[in-house]
């Protein structure tokens, strides 16, 4: 069962966090504390589900500013929450189920799952599933 971006946004209230849609600039989300911006133009629910889940792992998983990608623990922070995420939305069950129902093609399996395209192609080089160099 694919989670939903209203899960997300109940699971952020059960954890005490205030999610506000905003217009962001150079950003899809931020988290600061328990508060959770995620930008508001955001058309499709799969993307909005993928940046929250994102924010909800930096705030279990994350501690102070990360902005500054160039510091190599900022970098690691963003990782883990990433793979936080990946773990929420995800499961390689999923990819099998999907595959089983005769979805082979990336944008195919991220649509059957209900997730963001860049996000699964993301989640696939982590499994070591889909190499991109080739």
């Amino acid at each position: 069962m694919t989670i939903t971006y209203e899960t997300l946004l109940d699971e952020a209230y059960d954890r005490d966090l205030m999610v506000k849609e905003k217009p962001l600039q150079g950003t899809d989300g931020l988290q600061c504390g328990n508060r959770i911006a995620i930008r508001s133009d955001i058309e499709r629910s799969n993307k909005k589900k993928c940046v929250l889940a994102e924010e909800i792992g930096h705030y279990m998983t994350s501690v102070g500013n990360i902005i500054n990608q160039s510091d190599l623990d900022n970098a690691r922070q963003e990782h883990r929450a990433r793979v936080w995420a990946y773990h929420k939305l995800l499961s390689i069950d999923m990819i099998i189920d999907a595959a089983k129902e005769g979805y082979t093609e990336v944008y195919e399996i991220a649509e059957y799952l209900d997730i963001d395209e860049e996000f699964l192609r993301d989640y696939l080089m982590y499994q070591g599933i889909l190499d991109m160099s080739m």
